[in-house]
């Protein structure tokens, strides 16, 4: 046990703190060098008596260990000692010293995230050489009366971080909830994911000006290498976005739209050189492994050369398609074609019953109306045609005569069902289409492997909304709403530069769960760890307690300084600091 004298707040004369897992992220937040970086972007304040690198240091600590709205920090800060981590009294730590802290950030938020990306890249050895992008949203609440929409940004994109206007709180397509876009950058591996870049957008943004900005961002505040592969989901996938790549000397991946590839397929299907991809999801390997007598699914890839027109300048950019066929897909497809096929036979069929019986609320119209909501948007739908035809009065005549309550039907329904053009689609069934510009080097098996651990993105998402409790967020400036989200970008790299870090120092032939440790699981190794604080007349006096055996072998593992070390390092520098 060490005891260290520190000068600041009054407290109990006998306190015990959970220091918990900030054992884990003051050391890693050192490591980024976080703190250091945002005093360099942000210029000092004459009249703070506290860095802002030091306020967000410690909001980021409040944010990995435990989530809490800006009023509530300084309470935190003093049950766990992240106060004396980041030498601010408690009484300093107001929810307005915050923010003010925010509202400097935002005019610097991507110039700092580039520059904590650089640090992270060092200290993990990864490369930017193939990104993966995917956006999603975050719903806040409230009126954000003065919330505007961001005008239309220029292409590219040159406007400093000071020059542009905070997102849109806003409603997004089809929902009456408020939110804004977030788009992720990130390094995806079989080790799991790193983010590297965020970008926030109007909420009723989509894919394609959120890929647009968030390119034309890095561009400028990252190093992006000349060998750089652009990972995305189909809905950023355009010709605009593939060319604009192309044109960078970048290339580009990702799936496209297969109504816009469906004929060129058809033209070239019986050409095509099919091979069984080498990925597979993780339950498949499962049931290889333990011989599962469930569906044993697999994908089949052909790649096919073609060539798109800029819509710019109409210059020729050769790519490869990468048609794909997943066998579960195919048995899905055809099992939902066949259930929507019998429900809507089935539905018209009861229609027609109920019009040959007479009942009086079968109208033109209404039959009409019930027809259209059957057919809904199903694609079998176009299979059927339909019309309802008027009865002769002979065809009256000839009809028994209607029960009580029914009269005698002026119409019929008649459909027709065509088989053929249902089974000429099945064809299509489980099919979808990647378009690259990756070179040559990178083979179609290879290129759909990557494509596929675009899921890791997902799970950054996830994690953002989970354990780092992104959404929602109780601020009232989009100012600051939009530097805390950039701001919980840092604290969702240092979340996953933190189990990164586990990973590579794992040996090879250590246990698969050893191998797959997560941040989560390592931050709850800490979730109990305790400071011992006394009361004297110099002042308050910090003693550390025993670390257990698992806690000082996941330091060690780390290479991270024990908390004696770490507050010996802040409380008894040494006098060339």
């Amino acid at each position: 046990m060490a005891a260290f004298t520190w000068h600041g707040c009054t407290a109990s004369e006998h306190a015990v703190l959970n220091f918990g897992p900030l054992a884990l992220i003051q050391p890693l937040l050192d490591q980024l060098d976080v703190e250091a970086i945002i005093d360099r972007h942000l210029p000092p304040d004459p009249q703070q008596e506290f860095s802002h690198g030091q306020v967000l240091r410690l909001l980021l600590l409040a944010r990995l260990c435990q989530p809490t709205a800006l009023v509530n920090v300084a309470q935190w800060a003093e049950k766990t000692g992240a106060d004396i981590l980041s030498n601010i009294p408690v009484d300093k730590l107001n929810d307005d010293r915050l923010g003010r802290a925010l509202d400097a950030f935002f005019d610097h938020r991507h110039s700092v995230l580039g520059s904590v990306t650089a640090q992270a890249l060092q200290l993990t050895g990864l490369s930017l050489n193939r990104l993966h992008f995917d956006p999603t949203h975050l719903v806040l609440c409230g009126a954000y009366d003065s919330t505007q929409a961001r005008p239309e940004l220029p292409d590219p994109l040159v406007a400093g971080d000071a020059e542009l206007p905070p997102a849109h709180i806003c409603h997004g397509y089809n929902t009456d909830r408020k939110m804004i876009q977030a788009s992720q950058l990130a390094i995806v591996d079989e080790q799991g994911a790193v983010p590297v870049f965020a970008h926030c957008l109007d909420g009723n943004r989509n894919g394609h000006p959120a890929i647009r900005e968030t390119f034309d961002l890095a561009r400028h505040y990252l190093r992006l290498p000349d060998d750089l592969l652009m990972i995305s989901d189909r809905g950023t996938c355009s010709v605009e976005h593939i060319a604009r790549l192309y044109h960078h000397g970048y290339r580009a991946l990702c799936p496209a739209q297969w109504q816009d590839y469906r004929t060129l397929y058809d033209a070239h299907a019986d050409q095509l050189d099919w091979q069984e991809a080498s990925y597979l999801s993780i339950e498949q390997q499962r049931r290889r492994q333990g011989n599962s007598t469930l569906p044993q699914d697999h994908y089949e890839i052909a790649v096919l050369r073609h060539t798109l027109i800029d819509p710019t300048d109409q210059a020729e950019i050769p790519v490869r398609l990468i048609f794909v066929r997943s066998t579960a897909d195919e048995r899905e497809c055809r099992q939902r074609r066949r259930d929507n096929v019998a429900k809507i036979q089935q539905g018209l069929e009861q229609l027609q019953a109920k019009i040959q019986r007479g009942h009086p609320q079968c109208t033109t119209t209404s039959i009409t109306r019930q027809v259209t909501q059957l057919l809904g948007k199903r694609q079998a739908a176009r299979y059927f045609t339909w019309r309802l035809v008027s009865l002769t009065p002979e065809e009256q005549a000839a009809l028994p005569p209607p029960q009580r309550g029914h009269q005698r039907p002026t119409l019929r329904l008649e459909f027709h069902y065509d088989s053929a053009a249902a089974q000429a689609d099945e064809r299509h069934d489980g099919l979808s289409v990647l378009v690259t510009t990756a070179s040559m080097q990178y083979s179609g098996d290879r290129l759909f492997t990557m494509y596929k651990e675009q899921n890791y993105v997902e799970t950054l998402h996830h994690q953002w909304k989970t354990p780092l409790a992104v959404s929602p967020v109780f601020l009232k400036s989009p100012r600051r709403v939009e530097a805390l989200v950039c701001l919980l970008e840092l604290a969702l790299q240092a979340y996953q530069v933190l189990e990164r870090l586990y990973r590579q120092r794992v040996p090879d032939d250590a246990p698969r769960q050893q191998q797959r440790m997560t941040s989560e699981q390592l931050l709850r190794v800490f979730q109990v760890y305790g400071l011992l604080v006394q009361d004297t007349p110099c002042g308050r006096v910090i003693h550390t307690t025993r670390l257990s055996s698992r806690q000082r072998q996941t330091l060690a593992h780390l290479g991270f300084p024990t908390p004696a070390q770490t507050l010996e390092r802040i409380l008894l520098p040494s006098p060339s600091q």
